[in-house]
């Protein structure tokens, strides 16, 4: 399982679209070989076939596709936008904070859930993330896992 690993994350990214925000995200695992090269296409589709359902909450996003779309092993990427991109979920746009989940099957899955959810759970830490200025800080905030 990789969880936010210094290779998997990226800050001030220029997007213009919900689906270059996909995209700048789940490249972070196609690089690390997490995923397939063809999975940030499977969550770009994901995304124009079901809408913005993964808009969880006010400025985050976690785009995902299933495991056969080419997970290699379960994994989130985080990348931080320069400027905010208006995905279509009108409760929580405009998104500045993407996590890309390389959702596998297994228990692994649920435990990256769970880290995801313990982070992003406490308002301080969502506030932190739009600020930090490098990967030691967000080691920080995620527990130095």
């Amino acid at each position: 399982m990789k969880f936010l690993e210094k290779n998997l994350v990226a800050l001030d990214v220029a997007a213009t679209s919900a689906e270059d925000a996909i995209r700048a995200a789940g490249q972070l695992l196609v690089e690390e070989k997490l995923v397939e090269a063809h999975y940030p296409d499977a969550m770009v589709d994901s995304y124009k076939t079901n809408g913005p359902y993964f808009v969880l909450a006010p400025q985050i996003a976690l785009p995902h596709a299933r495991p056969e779309d080419g997970v290699n092993e379960a994994s989130v990427s985080f990348v931080r936008l320069r400027e905010p991109v208006v995905f279509g979920n009108p409760a929580n746009d405009p998104v500045t904070l993407v996590f890309a989940l390389g959702a596998s099957s297994s228990d692994e899955h649920l435990q990256i859930i769970q880290k995801l959810m313990k982070l992003l759970g406490d308002s301080a830490n969502v506030e932190a993330l739009k600020t930090v200025s490098n990967y030691e800080e967000i080691n920080l905030l995620i527990g130095g896992n």
